[in-house]
């Protein structure tokens, strides 16, 4: 398999959108910790088990091949989105992450429908990578 497929791609965003939403968030570890597990289940973005330590949180952050479970980078993005510092993804790698995390957290008619709901902030930045999010979510990958 290709290196620079989409999927490899948000593979590895996903450490770097938890590192964004890390260096973001005006608390420590652990309470950013607290409140992505928290935020993932009122939002229903995911059912942690358990809420995670701050060093898991770190660790996820610096992990790129390691296994960090969807709802954490789908809950950064939920929250992201809604920062007024307005971030935007750094890298490829991490607007793949972001654009399959935003398709992943609503559901959309079409791709235009996608784009259109991102903040206005984000449309730019994630066009490419929304448009190869959608054709993976297209595919029928299963994930």
């Amino acid at each position: 398999m290709p290196q620079d497929d989409f999927y490899t791609k948000m593979r590895a965003g996903l450490s770097a959108l938890l590192r964004q939403w890390r260096s973001l968030g005006q608390a420590d570890a652990d309470q950013l910790a607290l409140i992505l597990a928290e935020t993932a289940r009122v939002a229903k973005l995911g059912t942690p088990d358990t809420t995670p330590s701050g060093s898991t949180l770190e660790q996820w952050s610096r992990d790129e091949q390691g296994e960090i479970p969807l709802w954490a980078p789908r809950t950064a993005v939920f929250l992201l989105n809604q920062m007024p510092a307005r971030p935007i993804p750094q890298s490829d790698a991490e607007a793949c992450a972001w654009a399959y995390c935003w398709l992943r957290n609503r559901s959309f008619d079409s791709l235009q429908a996608a784009h259109d709901g991102l903040p206005e902030h984000l449309q730019a930045p994630l066009q490419d990578a929304l448009e190869a999010a959608w054709q993976d979510q297209q595919g029928l990958r299963l994930v």
